[in-house]
């Protein structure tokens, strides 16, 4: 099959014929029909995640296609449906996952991190059972490919972490993808947002989103908390959303809460990026909580695609505008050039161009 790897963190993306994947027990090979390109993907490519350790590897982790073909103990009716997966793959047998918590899994398999990922023909779903999740009808490929990653893991940070509520003030920091979709799910939920970002353009996005302010991030953080402050009433926001990852993007939303408000740190804070100076003496005086999410289990998926299905949630106006979607060719620039591009929306690559 077709994909796009790399023999280095840091070299140069090439698409090369590999071997087919074959369905493992248990599992499943997809026919990839879309995935998304995400920052995660960069962070990967740069060497920023240790998961990495074999190579030429094969980034992509949000993927959207049509089941192939299915190892031994899977219900071979998975054949030809539609599916995504979300990015964490839970094992689905440990007691973590027995809990409900498969997105925290200590088993996990990534694809494109620990496993080849989604920029190709073909890619493996381990864990079959607990993983793939179906698609509903009339959802096109190229919108339900955030659901691997972005839109779940936004769903999650909003909806399970933060449990935001109709009239509350939300913080979304970092208009990519991830956060994007956090303006959106935040307004579905009736919540007020601002958004923050220093791109003009990903600011334009969250209003188009559903954002009732923004704030450009440029000026700094001590005048973005100001900012943030006064628009929601001067007490300070409830819920703050890192969809960023950076220190000062952590620390901004921690500021801009209001007493006994919840932060929720999705954007990665890897150790590239230098540790984040958390102001500890606020969480205590102010009783604020600090909260990680990371992506979401197969089992939560059913109320995101209710929000889909009856149209509380638009996957469609996430993708980014007037953007065709990318071929394997494509994408390896675009990875390559993400690490200084600001995010106007979801990036869809189409292995089978």
């Amino acid at each position: 099959m077709r994909a796009l790897t790399y023999n280095a963190f840091g070299a140069t993306p090439v698409v090369a014929e590999v071997p087919d994947p074959v369905a493992p027990a248990g599992g499943a090979v997809v026919r990839v029909l879309a995935s998304g390109l995400c920052r995660s993907d960069w962070h990967g490519w740069t060497g920023h995640d240790p998961d990495i350790a074999t190579f030429p590897h094969v980034p992509g982790h949000e993927l959207a296609g049509v089941v192939e073909s299915v190892g031994a103990g899977v219900d071979a009716a998975w054949v030809g449906r539609r599916v995504t997966a979300p990015f964490v793959m839970a094992c689905g047998v440990c007691p973590v996952c027995r809990g409900g918590d498969g997105q925290v899994c200590p088993d996990q398999r990534q694809p494109g991190f620990t496993d080849p990922g989604s920029f190709a023909e073909l890619v493996v779903v381990h864990a079959a059972a607990t993983n793939l999740v179906p698609l509903p009808d009339g959802l096109a490929v190229e919108a339900a490919a955030g659901l691997g990653c972005r839109v779940a893991t936004a769903y999650r940070a909003v909806v399970h972490r933060s449990r935001v509520e109709g009239g509350e003030h939300v913080l979304v920091i970092g208009c990519g993808g991830v956060g994007l979709a956090a303006v959106a799910v935040a307004r579905a939920r009736g919540a007020l947002v601002c958004a923050v970002d220093v791109s003009a353009d990903s600011l334009e996005r969250a209003l188009a989103n559903g954002a009732d302010e923004v704030v450009d991030a440029s000026i700094g953080v001590d005048r973005v908390v100001e900012a943030v402050r006064h628009w929601s009433g001067g007490a300070g926001v409830r819920v703050g959303i890192d969809a960023l990852g950076s220190p000062d993007a952590c620390r901004t939303s921690i500021l801009a809460l209001a007493r006994r408000g919840r932060h929720v740190q999705v954007g990665l804070l890897p150790p590239a990026a230098g540790a984040a100076a958390v102001p500890m003496e606020r969480v205590i005086g102010w009783e604020l909580d600090v909260l990680g999410s990371h992506g979401m289990a197969a089992a939560d998926y059913p109320a995101l695609l209710d929000d889909v299905v009856s149209g509380r949630l638009r996957l469609d106006d996430l993708l980014a505008p007037d953007t065709e979607p990318l071929s394997l060719e494509e994408a390896g620039a675009a990875l390559v050039a993400m690490g200084d591009a600001p995010s106007r929306g979801i990036l869809v690559v189409d292995p089978t161009r």
